[in-house]
């Protein structure tokens, strides 16, 4: 961003030094020098502490709210709340996300035990319950509650036909051995088949299931390497301080219990949603430093290189600090948290306010070299660049605030935050940057010369670096070459664009929108290790709240038809799970029979046709004796917690799985799987709502997809009209619009021939670019304008170095973001320097060759061309 209306300096004066510069005479004060810009120089010059306090006190009350906020890193926090997602989304985070889960790790070395990994588990599980709610509210090494409680009541599961034909195979086994025994076996046909460990767990329904997927009723893996404790938390993943403190406390009882004393090869970590939650919240706030930062020494490093002056650099970054401190404290009182949208608006906040300092110091500095007081000085930057700049900020503003107009919350907190981080800099330019000048010119004056080579190249680069020398030599000598090749260019980035919007330039891979998974590949692995072995429903699986159990039946039917009327490659799910499943049916039916086969069995025990070793293995699946129906409520709470609401209702909750684990990185997929349960209506005329991530992510396409084409025609029309107000239509304005044009064509060009893929984030580089971008142009043309022919290199050689210095500020703002950990955000960085980059080519080596060309092959002695038609001023 640069100021639209930027006086242009005058021919520098010979003099090497400002202290050599004559002082002009005294002039009389008139009634304009004594207005209110005026009377603020003053103050600001003869009183800078008053203005200094105010601005300090008004940082500090700031930087006590901006501390304060939150990053929210759920897809959730970027849709509106109206949504209906996000409302039966909260509805069920209330009802079940009350508990998450962290595993604690446990692995040997190559020569470690798999008993000594299960006696470290066993240690640990007393200890870790001893901290107690809310930071733990279970604890456990296995399903040994469940083994205990299921597995008399195995043969509940079994169809009553299975169990029935076991019985009765078992009866006719035992008569026939009895009959064999004493002599009185008569039929010589087949025999019964025999009775033994196999043929009873077949009968039991038992033959499927995998004996060693829990050896011993532990979590351990089948090599034995690995045990797993599982603990579950009252602690929301989601809170930072709470969860941090909560995984402090655990591992104190970790290594109080000392795994390594049973094994100096045992080691443990974390994993589970709690640790990711509570990982990826520091990742994303060290991730915000790291971005920040980086910006900060970016655009602290080139406005240093610029003006060569350490008191000029850090005035401006004081300046700049209190315009983001004001920006930041504003968002916490108008929305309270950052999103993974907004939470790398530090960097480019800076880079975009600074620039209202470049233009102020570049006119004060211009008028101290001129041989003005301080006081003048302060005096001429103010009456000469708050009007201009005032402008400039407002519109870029109103880029910013384009993105108001959409629903979509992660484009209107970023439009938000951004629109009034521009005034904010603005305000907190006027009001610091004089004070902290006069402040510093009672400690150094400015008319004090640096000795050595630092000194010698300011006094060589007095106006700051010539920035735009080199396109100011380059444009001349081939005008019409140039013209032709940047509208060329243009042309095939336009054609390049339709072809790539037709072929759906979106991108679907979830992985290229979070956070670099190499980063935490450690994590990632051992938290897929955990869920593989400890069997929990993960985050892959979303959980849907009906209002009445009797609803489970009905749903689960609708969903399983549209499942299964899928084709076959497309299936939108796999499976559907509720606690009912574990709710037997048939009881009353089956419990005579397994009492009857238990009776059986034990006869055929003690007849000796069952031996020791296979008495071992069904002995855990005979029934006791007082065996009866049981419901949902009589489950151990170990089976029963994942279907547990919060106030401890069973039975409302059903979880529907993917079809596979990796297909939930694939956004086609997830529309597919959104859709199919979004929304049931069931045989009695209510409507079941699904959410979850799945349902978010669609919606939060949809609604991408939706506001963008509003934003950007309302920041290309405010644009449009924006530079129509400032050069009264005509020529000079078309100029304009058509170098911002050709910036952009050149922009999604480079867009399309990268590969880069539109996401939820760098859509938002578009709008801003208009807004933004169209600045360079209107500095270049308004010089033009009021010079003539030749005028548009005047400018590119005289002003465009503040012009320039003010586009790679905003450049290295957005160029931080290239660093980050996030692709999204990593996207945006480069969707926006492109942006800028292009519009600022387009505006300093274009835009003149342009007009050159134009002027070179009109009549000699003939208005330049942007001045035919213009009106007087």
């Amino acid at each position: 961003m640069t100021s639209s209306q930027m006086p242009p300096p005058p021919t520098p004066r010979p003099s090497t030094s400002i202290s050599r510069a004559p002082s002009p005479p005294a002039a009389p004060p008139s009634s304009k020098g004594r207005g209110f810009a005026a009377r603020l120089a003053e103050l600001q010059v003869n009183r800078p502490a008053l203005p200094l306090l105010v601005a300090g006190l008004l940082t500090a009350v700031a930087l006590f709210f901006a501390t304060r906020l939150s990053v929210l890193t759920g897809f959730e926090s970027l849709l509106p709340e109206s949504r209906p997602s996000v409302q039966e989304l909260d509805r069920v985070a209330a009802r079940t996300a009350g508990v998450s889960t962290l595993f604690v790790v446990l692995q040997g070395g190559e020569r470690t035990e798999a008993f000594a990994l299960r006696k470290a588990a066993d240690a640990l599980v007393p200890e870790i319950e001893r901290i107690g709610p809310p930071w733990v509210g279970s604890v456990e090494s296995g399903v040994h509650e469940a083994y205990r409680y299921l597995a008399p009541r195995a043969g509940l599961y079994a169809d009553l036909d299975r169990l029935t034909k076991l019985r009765d195979d078992i009866e006719a086994r035992y008569a026939y051995e009895v009959s064999k025994a004493t002599g009185t076996l008569l039929d010589d046909g087949e025999p019964p088949p025999e009775v033994n460990a196999r043929s009873i767990q077949e009968g039991l329904g038992l033959n499927g299931i995998d004996a060693g997927r829990y050896p011993d009723g532990y979590y351990q893996s089948k090599d034995g390497k690995t045990v797993v404790v599982a603990v579950r938390s009252k602690i929301m993943a989601s809170d930072f301080s709470a969860g941090t403190e909560a995984i402090r406390r655990v591992r104190e009882a970790v290594e109080r219990a000392r795994p390594a004393s049973f094994d100096p090869g045992i080691t443990y970590d974390f994993a589970g949603d709690l640790q990711t939650g509570i990982a990826e919240y520091a990742a994303i706030n060290d991730d915000l430093t790291d971005v920040g930062v980086t910006g900060a020494v970016l655009i602290a490093a080139v406005v240093f290189l610029y003006y060569l002056r350490v008191r000029t650099l850090v005035a401006m970054l004081i300046a700049i600090g209190v315009g983001v401190a004001w920006t930041f404290g504003f968002t916490e009182l108008a929305i309270g948290h950052l999103n993974m949208a907004t939470g790398f608006l530090f960097s480019i906040v800076a880079g975009n306010g600074i620039n209202f300092g470049i233009i102020y110091m570049a006119r004060y500095l211009e008028a101290r070299r001129g041989g003005a007081s301080l006081l003048e000085g302060v005096r001429v930057a103010h009456r000469e660049t708050w009007l201009p700049t005032l402008t400039a900020g407002c519109a870029a503003s109103a880029a910013y605030a384009s993105l108001l107009v959409t629903e979509f919350r992660g484009f209107r907190d970023f439009g938000l935050i951004g629109g009034a981080g521009m005034v904010l800099c603005w305000v907190a330019t006027f009001v610091a940057l004089p004070s902290v000048l006069a402040v510093m010119e009672r400690l150094i004056p400015l008319e004090q010369d640096s000795p050595g080579l630092l000194g010698r190249l300011r006094r060589r680069t007095q106006g700051g670096l010539a920035f735009g020398g080199p396109f100011a030599r380059l444009a001349p000598k081939s005008p019409a070459g140039i013209t032709i090749a940047g509208l060329a260019l243009a042309a095939v980035g336009v054609v390049a664009t339709v072809a790539y919007v037709r072929a759906d330039p979106m991108e679907y891979d979830l992985r290229n929108v979070r956070n670099d998974e190499q980063a935490r590949a450690a994590q990632i692995h051992l938290s897929s290790l955990a869920e593989e072995i400890t069997g929990y429903v993960g985050a892959d699986g979303m959980a849907i709240l009906v209002d009445r159990p009797e609803q489970v039946e009905p749903l689960r039917a609708a969903l399983y038809a549209r499942r299964d009327a899928a084709p076959e490659g497309a299936k939108p799910f796999k499976e559907v799970h509720a606690l009912q499943d574990l709710v037997p049916r048939d009881q009353a039916a089956k419990v005579p029979v397994l009492l009857e086969i238990k009776d059986r069995v034990l006869r055929a025990k003690k007849r000796g046709l069952i031996d020791d070793g296979d008495w071992a293995r069904i002995q855990a699946v005979i029934p006791p004796d007082d065996l009866a129906p049981f419901g949902m409520g009589d489950l151990p709470a170990g089976v029963a917690r994942a279907f547990t609401e919060t106030d401890g209702t069973r039975g409302r909750i059903v979880y529907i799985s993917p079809t596979t684990p990796e297909s939930v990185h694939d956004a086609q997929y997830l529309f597919r799987w959104a859709d199919s349960y979004r929304e049931t209506r069931l045989p009695d005329g209510s409507v079941v709502r699904g959410s979850g991530r799945a349902v978010i992510y669609a919606d939060m396409w949809a609604a991408v997809i939706d506001d963008v084409p509003p934003a950007v025609l309302f920041s290309l029309a405010a644009t449009v009209l924006v530079v129509l107000a400032a050069f009264r239509g005509g020529r000079p304005a078309f100029a304009v619009l058509g170098a911002l044009l050709v910036g952009v064509a050149w922009m999604a060009g480079l867009l399309v021939a990268m590969g880069v893929k539109l996401n939820f984030l760098n859509f938002i580089a578009l709008p801003l670019t208009f807004g933004i971008g169209v600045d360079y142009a209107v500095n270049i043309v308004q010089r033009y304008t009021r010079e003539g022919a030749g005028g548009a290199l005047t400018a590119v050689r005289e002003t465009g170095g503040a012009v320039i210095l003010c586009s790679l500020t905003t450049t290295l703002g957005y160029l931080a973001l290239v660093g980050s950990q996030n692709h999204a955000v990593r996207s945006l960085g480069v969707a926006a320097v492109i942006g800028e980059l292009a519009c600022l080519l387009a505006a300093v080596l274009v835009l003149p060759a342009a007009l050159l060309w134009i002027d070179r092959r009109r009549p000699k002695g003939a208005e330049s061309f942007l001045a035919v038609g213009r009106t007087a001023e």
